[in-house]
């Protein structure tokens, strides 16, 4: 191709690229790396809180351990013999409370966790605890037992040999012990009875709750589920809940309207936080927690004080006449060693891994740090919430 076509064609070719160049800057300009990052660290919905009227129920009850080799409750605990001989009494077998002697059963308590959508003929792991003197529950087995809600109503019922994942053995004197012995579960040893209604759409309205109660957050939520349904559905009521008006076609087909909702993608407002564990000496920070213009200066002053009792004792005491004795002559010494004091100084918007960065240049001890942090709160220079564990 040579001459003014080839000429036209190196023209429109120069053309096209100089338009993909403009567009790519142009694209550049209007998603900028900042809504990159917040896109990928949105979050569904649905894991950052729950509908109003889902939720867990606690169940409670009092049974019986059998079977246990000798390590049950002593002849002491009233509570266990009175159990044995009403349970007993169940089947037409009248013992006195006071002739029961066995040292192979334990009065335990019972717990359980029951769902909002759970229904009977569902199975559910328990928990069970001593609460009598038993040494060990080893073994044993759990007769059935009811459990009950806040409502004094029975909705599980449980029963099964339990697992300790733990022994006592002891004799003479000599114990060896793995774990807690008096404590056990049964999974799936629980049967739901009662079926717990949960009803989240009342009056043609749901209301969702925040794990972490946010007014940011709350108000992103409702933002993007107006928008996924092209109308004012949500509004946020209160920094923990957004309430959603369902509409009547969606009403008796709840289940894909909930999912759609859950599925919207959300960017939650994080609160700056410190959390800081004294028994353990770990700080954990986020990445964007900011410290402001500040000067630490770190020092150790060691006192160190030390007696030594010396004994003077007269050669011959005979001789040198009445009133004299041995004596204790106490000599003391004190040391002070005091290290040279550093400092550490941080420009404003410093990030607490920058701290952590600088002070273990100087050979802060973890405590060290906790009590810095501590300080560079009282003085106002840390922005965020510090939490002691």
């Amino acid at each position: 191709m040579t001459g003014p076509r080839a000429l036209c064609f190196l023209h429109s070719l120069w053309t096209g690229l100089l338009a993909l160049s403009a567009f790519s800057a142009l694209s550049m300009l209007s998603a900028p790396p900042a809504a990159a990052a917040a896109v990928a660290e949105a979050v569904r919905i649905k894991d950052i809180g729950r509908f109003d009227g889902w939720r867990d129920n606690m169940l409670v009850g009092y049974g019986l351990v059998t079977g246990l080799a000798g390590t049950g409750d002593s002849p002491r605990n009233r509570t266990t013999r009175q159990s044995i001989a009403n349970m007993l009494n169940q089947f037409d077998v009248n013992v006195p409370s006071d002739q029961v002697l066995s040292r192979n059963a334990a009065a335990v308590m019972v717990t359980a966790t029951l769902p909002g959508f759970a229904r009977p003929g569902d199975k559910l792991d328990v928990a069970v605890t001593s609460i009598g003197d038993a040494r060990s529950l080893l073994g044993g087995l759990l007769l059935m037992t009811p459990l009950k809600g806040a409502d004094a109503r029975v909705y599980v019922l449980a029963q099964g040999a339990l697992s300790i994942g733990g022994y006592k053995y002891d004799l003479n004197g000599n114990v060896v012990q793995k774990n807690h012995p008096t404590v056990g579960t049964i999974p799936g040893g629980a049967q739901v009875e009662r079926a717990l209604g949960s009803e989240v759409l009342r009056d043609g309205e749901l209301v969702f709750l925040l794990a972490e109660p946010d007014y940011t957050t709350a108000s992103r939520i409702a933002v993007a589920i107006n928008a996924g349904f092209s109308q004012g559905l949500a509004t946020a009521v209160d920094a923990g809940r957004v309430k959603i008006v369902v509409p009547v076609d969606h009403q008796q087909r709840l289940v894909p309207f909930l999912t759609r909702v859950e599925g919207f993608m959300v960017e939650p407002d994080k609160r700056a936080r410190v959390v800081v564990n004294e028994r353990t000496g770990t700080v954990v920070a986020g990445g964007d927690v900011r410290i402001g213009r500040v000067t630490v200066t770190h020092g150790d002053l060691k006192v160190s004080i030390t007696t030594d009792y010396l004994v003077s004792q007269p050669l011959l005491v005979s001789e040198t006449g009445p009133g004299v004795r041995t004596a204790v002559v106490p000599q003391t010494r004190i040391d002070v060693n005091e290290e040279r004091m550093q400092s550490v100084h941080l420009e404003s918007s410093a990030t607490v891994a920058d701290l952590v960065l600088a002070l273990g240049k100087i050979k802060a001890s973890p405590r060290d740090m906790i009590s810095i942090l501590q300080g560079i709160k009282a003085a106002g220079a840390l922005r965020a919430e510090l939490i002691i564990q």
